[in-house]
């Protein structure tokens, strides 16, 4: 599904943010990317997403080799992820209904299929009752379930969360995981970068762990180990 070969990047300054990385992920898998701030976890999820390109190296994703994608063909390649951003980039002035309607209709999606699958992703994440309300009258929580809700609008087959229980009450945030571990049981991959030591402990799913740059470790069924 996803394999990364021998990827570096190192910046216009010299600072080198990730070194021969060397990374499958197979399809339907659920794996948690630690590592202390400034270790790499960001930088790879921005390549990843074609948002920064290697220095090195070359990212396949499927059958696509992202590393060698024509600047016209990313934002292509980017509807087949769905991304939940830490700072969930939600439109403020339009409903939760809308703000997952938006993303499809951006992509070209008929209107007869929004009607249909918006619901459908509402119902998933708990946020059927809330479809009118806007953004600034949500909790903390609801407001990550309905980035959530926006990032599977494409019905991605690769899911990736960056810090998606951040500033979360432990309870609250685990109500997230078993969103994401729900959508997982579905068969779309969860790629989810975090500093949450409990929840990773509780999860139980493959661990990568970046320190430096480089993956340190990398283990199924494991447990927080930095």
């Amino acid at each position: 599904m996803i394999q990364f070969s021998k990827v570096d990047k190192i910046y216009q300054n010299g600072t080198v943010a990730l070194k021969d990385i060397n990374l499958k992920i197979k399809e339907k898998e659920f794996v948690s990317i630690v590592g202390p701030s400034g270790a790499g976890k960001s930088t790879l999820i921005k390549i990843l997403i074609a948002e920064e390109s290697p220095t090195n190296g070359q990212i396949v994703v499927g059958e696509i080799n992202i590393t060698r994608l024509k600047p016209s063909r990313i934002p292509y390649y980017r509807r087949k992820l769905g991304v939940i951003f830490q700072d969930f980039k939600l439109l403020p002035r339009v409903t939760v209904y809308e703000n997952i309607a938006f993303a499809m209709e951006v992509s070209g999606e008929p209107s007869k299929n929004i009607k249909i699958i918006v619901p459908k992703i509402l119902s998933l994440v708990g946020l059927v009752d809330k479809k009118d309300v806007f953004p600034e009258e949500l909790s903390g929580g609801e407001v990550q379930r309905v980035a959530i809700a926006r990032a599977l609008a494409h019905q991605p087959k690769i899911l990736i969360a960056d810090e998606p229980t951040g500033n979360l009450d432990p309870k609250t945030a685990w109500g997230i995981i078993q969103i994401l571990l729900k959508i997982n049981e579905l068969g779309t991959t969860v790629i989810m970068a975090t500093h949450n030591k409990e929840i990773v402990n509780r999860l139980q799913k493959r661990v990568v762990a970046i320190e430096r740059g480089t993956v340190s470790y990398d283990k199924e069924v494991a447990g927080y180990v930095l």
